[in-house]
């Protein structure tokens, strides 16, 4: 009994390791894979805002989203995040002033500032682009959340792709790309067993 249940744990620490692989592998394939075209939308995907000022992070996507909606990319562009506790403002407001200031019309801007999680950004950006009757959209986050954000979208039935933006910070911190892939190992398996988001 006893070396049929090592022979079982041993097969399922295998299996895991496999699994755990081949998303990693998935999880890079795609954060490498521009799929910038028309869409109904650009979103961004928000990120830490420090006191009305986007983080870094933050700042390198807006910065991509904003040169796509300038490019022609999209007629709209949707900003998300909400605030945490203790802030003034929320991530959506600060993307929100930033692309004015870089170019884009207030009236094209749609803004989604209630979420706190990807899942719940998703789902609500899914929501507004219906209501304004679009269906198509193109992601802007950084190369490790960009499966896990278009796996979303389209079980919100949004016809997504994604465009990660190059110059996030941690384009150069290998420390932090493993940090951000293992976060999204832990995140995707949370999402596909239980359907939501830590």
């Amino acid at each position: 009994m006893i070396r049929d249940l090592l022979r079982l744990a041993g097969t399922a620490c295998l299996g895991l390791a496999l699994a755990a692989g081949y998303t990693t592998y998935r999880v890079w394939v795609q954060g490498q894979r521009d799929e910038e075209r028309p869409a109904d939308a650009i979103v961004v995907m928000g990120a830490a805002q420090y006191d009305g000022r986007p983080s870094p992070v933050f700042a390198a996507r807006l910065d991509h989203g904003v040169a796509l909606f300038l490019a022609g990319d999209a007629p709209r562009l949707v900003l998300t995040g909400g605030k945490a506790a203790g802030d003034r403002t929320t991530e959506a407001a600060v993307g929100r002033a930033f692309a004015i200031e870089h170019g884009v019309p207030p009236e094209a801007i749609i803004v989604e500032d209630q979420s706190r999680t990807t899942l719940e950004s998703v789902r609500a950006v899914a929501a507004l682009l219906e209501a304004d009757g679009a269906s198509s959209a193109l992601f802007v986050s950084d190369r490790p959340h960009m499966l896990r954000v278009l796996r979303m979208a389209a079980d919100a039935g949004i016809t997504a792709w994604g465009s990660p933006t190059p110059t996030s910070p941690i384009e150069n911190d290998l420390g932090g790309r493993v940090e951000a892939t293992v976060h999204e190992l832990g995140a995707l398996a949370y999402y596909f067993l239980v359907g939501g988001e830590t």
